[in-house]
């Protein structure tokens, strides 16, 4: 954490010299000392030192300064730090500015020039009130700071890629919080389109690309190397698993991530469930664990880049990602795991991130303090989510398009659900229409016995519905059902002792390995896979042994052509 800062301003270079020379010799432990020539300079100073989160203790100013008086520039810097102790530096003559100067800027005190010996004159009086501040200071949060509105789409896809990251920010709303429009004053972006984003060091991005703020933010998004022993696709459990065992038994091992990992696991506000954890962890935590485990074995993980195209080609299999650059490995794991289907319901589009959300429960949790919401969903995802809603919303409504919830969710889910007295569930409905123009302002609901259509007032709906695989750009590459999961082991087998077409190898496929061999799956994206996070995990763990069994046999060249 930096130190406070005491700021000294004075005109004179005699006397400004003078007295930050005893500021340093005094307070430099526990204080940086900064220095201005005049008000004006002064006030650029501390407009920078906002910017760069940075906490002033104590002002020590002169009253006589050309252009802007000591009483007017503390005027102007109360604004900016209000609990700041103000002291003023005065000649016998300016005695009655600086009492008039206690009530207009609620000076702590005023001390006559010369102040020798500081021993006595000077370091007593700031200490008291140095101390006295120090007993009121709150620490500031140090990190990223987003500025924007509440129902801004831009400002919602920021903040869920910071907290899905793992990356500590602290969201100031302009419409609301005093703070936010002095930001965005003293960061020149006044007329720049919001979000605003201001980083600890004080740069400023306006409405920044999710990859721009990736690079700002210290995410690692280039690989290292151009070939790799193992790489994997997707760190949801399954690739997180999967890492964390290919680094340790000595792979070197590259992980590829869009978004943040975790995947939908990793937004979950309670896991109760999961073996070894009695009272349960939140998927961020689960998420930091395996990441800090996987990079503790020398695994190197890329986020937010995405894999956009394969090929294979003697022996090794090449990656295009999304910023152009190719990788390549003797062995590769897919465990893109699913997504959240989108509604597909007038105003779904337009709503989007104002309001509708998919999944980011967690995120925008305390937006809905004291709001009515809406879940959509009956699966685990849903009621953790509907519960974690319920701490901070007046009521939470489970829209659920079965008969009921014993049909997809666990049944601790529903004893919890049953418990909360500001849970509801819905059965046999669905979202018709969602109603708003700027943000969400109602839901239309079906009801599907009757077919009737209510329209009631909501400020945000959840979405938790279907399984999208993420295999778009596998189509052509490996063999995928209907629905796009990725087929693997047996499954490919489509007459006994007959092997899927293209296969090269003399072997019949491993149990998780798909129509190309070294090519592998794991976790949700696969055909038929169970949806629980401990299954992923081991998929993980077993698709690293498959893939040691498979670089057992003929070598690859040394580099595949054209890398």
């Amino acid at each position: 954490m930096e130190k406070p800062v005491i700021l000294a301003v004075d005109d004179e270079p005699s006397v400004l010299a003078a007295v930050t020379r005893d500021l340093r010799r005094h307070y430099a432990t526990a204080y940086d000392v900064e220095r201005a020539a005049s008000g004006v300079e002064a006030l650029a100073v501390l407009g920078e030192l906002k910017l760069a989160n940075r906490v002033v203790a104590l002002f020590l100013v002169d009253q006589r300064m050309p252009e802007m008086s000591g009483v007017e520039f503390l005027a102007q810097a109360m604004e900016l730090y209000p609990e700041a102790r103000r002291v003023l530096l005065t000649a016998y003559a300016d005695t009655d500015a600086a009492i008039q100067a206690i009530n207009e800027v609620k000076l702590d005190h005023y001390l006559m020039k010369p102040w020798h010996p500081p021993d006595e004159l000077l370091y007593p009086v700031l200490d008291d009130l140095l101390d006295d501040w120090r007993a009121n200071y709150q620490p500031v949060f140090e990190g990223v700071r987003v500025v924007g509105h509440r129902w801004l789409a831009d400002g919602h896809r920021v903040r869920d890629f910071l907290a899905r990251n793992l990356i500590p920010y602290r969201w100031l709303d302009i419409e609301t919080d005093l703070e936010a429009p002095t930001l965005r004053e003293l960061a020149g972006a006044a007329a720049e389109p919001l979000p605003l984003v201001i980083l600890a060091d004080g740069t400023a991005l306006s409405r920044p690309t999710i990859a721009a703020l990736a690079e700002k933010v210290g995410l690692h998004t280039h690989a290292v190397a151009e070939t790799y022993d193992l790489v994997v696709v997707g760190t949801g459990p399954a690739g997180l698993a999967a890492a964390v065992y290919g680094a340790s038994e000595g792979l070197r091992t590259l992980l590829i991530e869009r978004e943040a990992p975790g995947g939908q696991a990793g937004t979950s506000s309670r896991i109760e469930n999961y073996l070894g954890f009695p009272v349960g962890l939140s998927g961020a935590d689960l998420t930091r664990r395996a990441v800090q485990q996987a990079r503790r074995f020398g695994a190197e993980i890329l986020t937010p880049v995405e894999a956009v195209g394969l090929q294979t080609q003697d022996g090794y299999h090449i990656l295009t990602l999304s910023d152009g650059s190719k990788v390549a490995a003797q062995a590769l794991i897919v465990a893109t795991g699913v997504s959240y289907r989108l509604l597909d319901v007038p105003g779904a589009e337009r709503l989007s991130g104002a309001g509708l959300y998919y999944g980011a429960a967690m995120t925008e949790a305390l937006g809905v303090q004291g709001q009515d919401v809406f879940v959509v969903g009956a699966g685990n995802s849903a009621g953790q989510a509907a519960l974690h809603l319920a701490r901070y919303a007046k009521s939470v409504t489970l829209l659920v398009r079965g008969k009921s919830l014993a049909e997809s969710m666990s049944q601790y889910l529903i004893e919890r659900i049953d418990e909360a007295e500001n849970v509801a569930v819905q059965t046999g409905a669905s979202i018709n229409a969602l109603v708003g123009e700027e943000s969400l302002e109602a839901v239309a609901i079906l009801d599907s016995a009757s077919g009737a259509v209510t329209e009631v007032p909501a400020r945000a709906v959840f979405v938790f519905i279907g399984a999208s695989p993420r295999t778009d750009w596998l189509k052509g590459k490996l063999q995928l059902d209907q629905q796009g999961f990725i087929l693997s082991g047996a499954d490919l087998m489509r007459q006994p002792n007959r092997k899927p077409d293209g296969w090269l190898a003399e072997r019949e496929p491993f149990w998780l390995e798909t129509s190309v061999p070294g090519i592998f799956v794991a976790g949700d994206v696969r055909r038929q896979s169970t949806k629980r996070i401990a299954s992923a995990v081991g998929e993980g763990a077993m698709a690293v042994t498959l893939v040691h069994q498979h670089l057992r046999g003929p070598a690859p060249a040394q580099r595949p052509a054209g890398m």
